[in-house]
């Protein structure tokens, strides 16, 4: 279901779609202290306003500039950052309204992969003792059989059962990152969130990262939300893609309708930056004039209306809500979504 904060564009939920996860309104604003006192002067709006759902066994997409609120809102949704505003729904339980012991329950079925396998990994901690941490914690088998486990785990992400007792410093980029997907299936989740896990990998090491994911989503039917900045590698993996800038969404759609018919401005100019192998294409750029505003003070109206070529002066009052401009695809712009 993709709605606004306007009950007037507020959409109805897609019809067939298994709703695993709805998030609704959310907000995260980090405190900005100072003075003598150290008192809240500011906040930093990393996120503000979201509303999105994610169906079970769907893989969505989350794009967008460096600060435009993609990790936080991976984060937030797992309950690393506490929200400021809004709802989490989790299978019919709000996370935000969990205590520890229940919250301890929903990990298990709520992983994540961190963008940088170098530090995610604890240095001093054999492979064995990294994967046999969150089989333990779950009270996952007895421990006579969780080597058993932790083999079938490196065997799954196409490892060896031999790097059991390797150190990290011992791994390439992408095997540490194997082993970071690993530990995310030792719990056997049923959502993930892939927080940029290719972006700190080589181009040739990413394919084969992103085939092994897709491939477990398969097998293992996950739910997924992917979060990265690289469209090429989004449009292969995602059903659907979100696109995010300065802590709002612009727009939603199906991949495909995305990448063939993009209606936001911003998602247009972020396709036009996605480099073409065929050099007998011709491709126009959008260029965008600026850097991206700064999340402490945002513009009024459009947050992107300051770099946007086709922005008019209703942009700087009016906030434009997700409407539908075509099945299942939302766009938040008042010049080509209608609104």
């Amino acid at each position: 279901m993709i709605m606004s904060s306007d009950p007037k564009v507020a959409e109805q939920p897609a019809k067939g779609r298994d709703q695993l996860l709805h998030v609704a309104n959310l907000k995260k604003y980090f405190p900005i202290r100072g003075g003598v006192l150290n008192r809240v002067v500011n906040h930093v709006k990393a996120v503000n306003d979201v509303t999105f759902d994610i169906a079970r066994g769907e893989v969505v997409g989350l794009v967008g500039e460096s600060g435009s609120g993609k990790t936080t809102v991976g984060r937030t949704i797992l309950r690393l950052e506490q929200a400021t505003e809004g709802s989490i729904d989790f299978d019919g339980a709000d996370i935000n309204r969990l205590n520890k012991p229940q919250m301890r329950r929903y990990r298990k079925r709520m992983q994540i992969v961190f963008q940088d396998p170098y530090a995610s990994l604890n240095p001093r901690e054999k492979i064995r003792t990294v994967l046999g941490h969150a089989l333990a914690l779950h009270n996952i088998g007895t421990p006579s059989d969780r080597d058993d486990r932790i083999v079938a785990l490196l065997e799954q992400v196409g490892l060896s059962s031999d790097y059991i007792n390797r150190f990290p410093h011992e791994f390439s980029g992408g095997q540490r990152q194997r082993i970071g997907i690993a530990r995310a299936l030792a719990v056997e989740p049923e959502f993930i969130v892939a927080d940029e896990p290719v972006s700190a990998l080589d181009v040739s090491i990413q394919a084969q990262v992103i085939n092994l994911m897709d491939d477990l989503r398969e097998k293992f039917s996950l739910t997924m939300l992917f979060i990265a900045h690289d469209l090429a590698v989004v449009e292969h993996i995602s059903d659907r893609v979100i696109v995010m800038y300065l802590g709002k969404i612009m727009e939603i759609a199906p991949t495909r309708a995305l990448y063939r018919v993009p209606n936001h401005p911003y998602t247009q100019a972020l396709l036009s930056a996605v480099p073409n192998p065929d050099i007998t294409e011709r491709k126009e750029r959008v260029i965008l004039k600026g850097d991206i505003p700064s999340p402490i003070n945002p513009p009024s109206g459009c947050v992107f209306r300051t770099r946007c070529p086709i922005a008019i002066a209703d942009c700087a009052s009016i906030v434009p809500p997700l409407k539908q401009v075509a099945p299942d695809h939302y766009s938040a712009c008042i010049r080509t979504a209608g609104v």
